[in-house]
């Protein structure tokens, strides 16, 4: 479980297909924090430390996550939002993040604004997900509240703390970003689902 908050970006320093799966090394400062086996999000995509040497650590993607993600785009050098899962009774500053990815969207207005910036994406609308106006929405990780909800697409109004450290600073017209839709969100679209 996480909350959308970032903690730091980790750069790619090593990518490895075998068979269907990919594994990525990742160089970060939380490095000599992490355990084998413990859970990070990576872009918003919740992976799992399987080797640590140095300041790097491995993790491994199968084919299922790579097809549903934009982590098959990561080449050497890539940054990643990084943040590690929550602890139990500490504050919830974003909103709860399972750190599974629903879908990907693509990027298609950047807007600077004074003082701010506004994005603009669009994903598949047949995917069945939704946003709201004020609803929270995680884009690569980052826990974020919807501006301009319609049926396939929407903003997110981001501030220079939220630009300067995370991947915000890098997206342009046509990147690619991994959309986890909000968990309660998506009980009641089942549940309304259910009942028509």
């Amino acid at each position: 479980m996480f909350t959308g908050i970032i903690e730091t970006l980790g750069e790619v320093v090593g990518l490895k297909k075998e068979g269907e799966n990919l594994h990525i090394r990742i160089q970060s400062q939380i490095t000599p924090e992490l355990k084998i086996d413990q859970s990070v999000a990576h872009n918003g995509v919740c992976l799992t430390v399987v080797d640590i040497q140095d300041d790097s650590y491995t993790v491994t993607a199968i084919q299922e996550t790579l097809d549903k993600t934009s982590l098959g785009t990561l080449e050497l050098g890539s940054r990643v939002n990084l943040e590690r899962a929550m602890v139990l009774g500490a504050r919830l500053d974003g909103h709860i993040v399972q750190g599974h990815v629903d879908q990907t969207a693509v990027c298609v207005k950047v807007e600077e604004k004074d003082g701010s910036w506004l994005y603009t994406f669009q994903y598949d609308p047949l995917k069945n997900n939704v946003t709201i106006e004020k609803g929270s929405i995680t884009v690569d990780g980052v826990s974020l509240t919807v501006v301009d909800s319609q049926k396939n697409q929407f903003s997110v109004a981001i501030i220079p703390y939220t630009y300067d450290h995370t991947r915000f600073n890098s997206y342009e017209v046509g990147s690619q970003v991994n959309l986890e839709f909000d968990v309660i969100g998506k009980y009641v679209a089942r549940l309304m689902e259910a009942h028509s």
